[in-house]
């Protein structure tokens, strides 16, 4: 079915999905853990805040290492249990001093936000997890979601916006997800020749063909693209 989203659409979409799996993603919780995530942590909410030291050293600190995680025996929620599946998601995945289930409801929130993406457009859902703004989807996906697998294994054949050089030119015909009007892209050959490139223009969907002779591929505005013979 063609997607009548545009890019900022599926910004929307992801901002509502958040908002919408907020509720179920909360009891999935207190099922599993039993504790508040607000409470434990940030993986949910984004980035931790980088402390004045460390923004402060300038480019030639030293990078800290990543901190030492729960050993596996030691992850279980405060109360109640986690499910086979659930434990497998948190190997080597939370930190030491971090609540496990906060962990394991980013990875739930992860599930639900592609659960609602795939009823409103599946070529959404999987651009998505393209352009990384439904991140960390592989292992949720592996573990939490399975029926999603076919998302995840999509979405690792396509391209977001950006310049690909080889080895990581796919060849093959591509079509782009909620492409903007000011879509542009261009597919070079050896000694920068160009092969293909165009610009949208009307924000309609385009479809591209990466010749076997591509050396690089870039696009801007065109938000992912898919490969054409594998639409869901």
């Amino acid at each position: 079915m063609r997607n009548p989203f545009l890019a900022g659409a599926a910004v929307v979409l992801l901002t509502a999905a958040l908002a919408a799996c907020g509720s179920s993603s909360d009891g999935d919780h207190r099922e599993a853990g039993g504790t508040n995530p607000s409470a434990a942590g940030s993986p949910a909410g984004g980035p931790a805040a980088v402390p004045d030291a460390a923004a402060s050293a300038g480019p030639s600190a030293k990078k800290t290492s990543e901190p030492p995680k729960l050993p596996t025996d030691e992850l279980t929620p405060a109360t109640g249990s986690f499910t086979k599946k659930q434990k497998e998601y948190l190997v080597d995945r939370v930190p030491k001093g971090m609540d496990p289930a906060a962990v394991l409801q980013t990875g739930q929130e992860t599930c639900d936000k592609l659960s609602y993406l795939v009823k409103v457009d599946k070529d959404t859902a999987v651009a998505a997890v393209v352009t990384g703004e439904v991140a960390g989807a592989k292992p949720a996906v592996a573990h939490l979601c399975t029926e999603h697998r076919d998302l995840v294994a999509r979405a690792a054949l396509g391209y977001a916006d950006g310049t690909y050089k080889n080895p990581k030119i796919r060849p093959g015909r591509y079509y782009a997800v909620t492409p903007t009007k000011s879509c542009t892209w261009q597919v070079t050959g050896a000694g920068g020749k160009n092969l293909a490139s165009g610009i949208s223009g009307t924000g309609k969907r385009v479809t591209i063909t990466v010749a076997k002779t591509a050396r690089a591929f870039t696009s801007t505005g065109c938000y992912a693209w898919l490969p054409e013979g594998d639409k869901g």
